[in-house]
């Protein structure tokens, strides 16, 4: 890993690394130029977190605490953000936690609506959670859930080394970019239909035409 510590003015949204794995331009719309738009995955999305952050900040469930909305930051990866759940289960090869008797293990769990996804973009924020957490409590966190509304079921996934230097590579990728304020272009795929900024993206305009074109057939089309 890059042991470059990053000043807090350099943080950027651990929630970016989810756009910028999904897409790279709609991670810059999003983060560099300030653009967003609601469709209703998003709102989909938005309903579960909220539903998931209405309970106390601070729950017990037999040796098992569950905190939600923890705040996380991580120097060595420049980021910060929210968790939406972390548990932590009394055992003894844990670590302590401020306020707490005994020792515990610790285990972020990030809510998505929907249902598992093929590729690890889930995987990568709740990697990038994971760490930024080890980070902060000087520990070593072997796994974490995905839970998904669709199915309400939450999955396993192992926090391995694998993981982790894809997280390192995106993350050492969007500073570059944020530093460069550089939105790449637009790479078109079938997720361009459901993405929530395709009307500002513009995919079908930017793949197939320049500017010059496009305003060209404009003006035919208006008969001038």
């Amino acid at each position: 890993m890059n042991m470059k510590e990053y000043s807090e003015e350099d943080y950027l949204m651990l929630s970016g690394i989810q756009h910028f794995s999904f897409c790279k331009r709609q991670w810059a719309l999003i983060h560099i130029e300030n653009q967003w738009s609601e469709n209703i995955r998003t709102i989909e999305g938005n309903i579960l977190h909220e539903k998931t952050h209405d309970s106390s900040i601070l729950e017990k469930r037999g040796s098992v605490i569950i905190s939600r909305r923890i705040p996380v930051v991580s120097k060595l990866l420049g980021i910060s953000g929210e968790c939406d759940v972390v548990e932590f289960h009394k055992d003894k090869n844990g670590v302590n936690i401020f306020g707490r008797e005994g020792l515990y293990k610790v285990y972020p769990v990030e809510y998505k609506k929907g249902k598992p996804k093929i590729d690890d973009i889930d995987i990568m924020q709740l990697t990038a959670q994971a760490m930024c957490l080890e980070e902060m409590l000087c520990c070593e966190i072997e796994k974490g859930y995905l839970y998904y509304g669709e199915t309400r079921h939450r999955e396993t996934v192992e926090i391995n080394s694998q993981y982790k230097n894809r997280v390192v590579e995106l993350l050492q990728e969007m500073h570059s970019l944020y530093d460069k304020k550089h939105t790449p272009n637009v790479k078109r795929t079938k997720a361009c239909n459901a993405c929530s900024l395709k009307d500002i993206c513009l995919p079908v305009l930017l793949k197939k035409k320049s500017a010059k074109e496009y305003i060209s057939q404009a003006i035919k089309e208006e008969g001038f």
